[in-house]
């Protein structure tokens, strides 16, 4: 089943194209009818995100109760958040740095020559981020709201006192625990039919985005588009050394098991996409349910590795379009304030345009810089927010390694009285019909 949703996930990105190729040819010219189609088109991608929105507040709300009820230790709870925020403020440092040292590399905007108009609208609104607002709207006025608004941050704050206090009360929790830990599985249950109407969502959302603008906005911006899809390479590299640094050889294992979620996010430009299915993936890799449900919520409002390196990318780049030229240590000074902004993207719209803009503004560059950009960024945010899945898959399950609770790697082999003679094709359904055992005892 595994195997077959990536084809199928794949099948759909391929055929997407392809139909929004298609359809950029028959309606392409009349820019309201293309629009038209567009939206048809992203109605698959729209319901699926609906469903996953549907799910994503109960998920998280049961598994991080259940996950910190069942840790048992407040200090241990505390070390593994420490832990884990440590690494996050690592990562937002080198993404954010290697975004300014690749956008001073290749220079993207040299020669396009833009002119600064102080009258232009940038289309977006950088007054949506405030770092003060952001501090006191992590901390809800209502846990129902927060639900019902699907604020991930805020139900992690509810959930982390609810976990605490049912830790608290002993044998008088017991009962309630016993209702948070069906609602996981029934929520889990529930993911799993979701999740069989992603290849749908990324064929609708790939044909939306090429029917609208055409593949040819990929050549006209190729050299941007290019030179940021280096960068994020060089990024994954790195994720991936600090990862392998860490979890040795099981890094391979790991990537292979998110991949899915990865094209998800990466198809589909949400993260929110991915999650259910990255809960899923990383209790196959050995990642304890009490420690991914604790770690990804909170990397998914602070480890957000692909979207600070673009903040840093674009900022610059814009600078570079309207030749203006930005000294080094304000480029210092760029990265220490978007060390501070970036961690409050998680809850705004638009969010890494969002900081884009307020990052501009404050240093007195041409905001309406970013309307130039706008016609690329859906095809620039499948990349930044598939790097910030796997950003937070090597967090989770370095932090995992680190609290030494990862659990022990399935065999390479188990011959199963059930399974093949050994062949080739044999050996590999054996392997995997032991890897499904080995997963559901663990469960069990």
């Amino acid at each position: 089943m595994e195997r077959k949703l990536t084809t199928y996930i794949i099948l759909g990105m391929i055929l997407g194209i392809a139909t929004g190729v298609v359809a950029h040819a028959i309606v392409g010219g009349d820019a309201e009818r293309a629009k038209t189609v567009a939206d048809y088109f992203h109605l698959l991608a729209d319901i699926f995100l609906h469903l996953i929105k549907m799910i994503i507040a109960p998920l998280v709300l049961s598994t991080l109760v259940a996950g910190i009820a069942h840790m048992g230790d407040s200090a241990a709870l505390g070390r593994i958040g420490g832990r884990a925020i440590a690494w996050f403020l690592t990562a937002s440092l080198i993404s954010i740095s290697l975004g300014l040292i690749s956008v001073n590399l290749f220079s993207p905007g040299d020669g396009l020559n833009l002119v600064r108009d102080g009258a232009a609208n940038s289309g977006v609104d950088a007054s949506a981020l405030n770092f003060a607002d952001f501090v006191l709207h992590v901390f809800p006025t209502s846990a129902v709201d927060a639900m019902a608004t699907n604020q991930i941050l805020q139900i992690v704050v509810f959930s982390l006192f609810v976990g605490v206090a049912l830790t608290a009360i002993g044998d008088q929790g017991k009962p309630i625990l016993a209702v948070v830990e069906s609602l996981v599985e029934l929520m889990l249950q529930v993911t799993g039919y979701v999740m069989r109407f992603a290849p749908l969502a990324v064929f609708g959302a790939l044909a939306a985005a090429v029917t609208k603008d055409g593949i040819g906005v990929l050549v006209t911006f190729g050299k941007l588009i290019g030179e940021f899809y280096l960068t994020l390479m060089v990024l994954w590299i790195l994720l991936a050394a600090a990862g392998f640094a860490v979890l040795g050889k099981r890094l391979f294992r790991l990537l292979r098991y998110v991949r899915e979620p990865v094209l998800i996010a990466f198809s589909t430009a949400s993260s929110e996409a991915a999650y259910p299915k990255m809960l899923e993936q990383l209790d196959r890799f050995g990642v304890p349910r009490r420690i991914y449900s604790f770690i990804l919520p909170l990397g998914y409002s602070f480890n957000l590795d692909g979207s600070m390196m673009y903040a840093s990318f674009a900022t610059l780049f814009i600078a570079q379009a309207y030749n203006i030229d930005v000294p080094v240590m304000t480029q210092i000074t760029i990265l220490l304030v978007l060390m501070v902004t970036s961690k409050g993207i998680a809850a705004v719209p638009r969010a890494s345009l969002v900081v884009v803009a307020a990052t501009l503004g404050q240093f007195n560059l041409p905001i309406e810089g970013v309307a130039f950009i706008l016609a690329v960024d859906h095809f620039m945010d499948m990349g930044r927010t598939a790097t910030n899945v796997l950003g937070n898959a090597i967090a989770t399950s370095v932090v995992t390694k680190w609290e030494g609770m990862l659990e022990v790697e399935e065999p390479e082999y188990v011959e199963h009285p059930h399974a093949p003679a050994h062949t080739a094709a044999g050996g590999l359904a054996g392997l995997e019909l032991a890897e499904d055992m080995v997963t559901d005892e663990r469960k069990g």
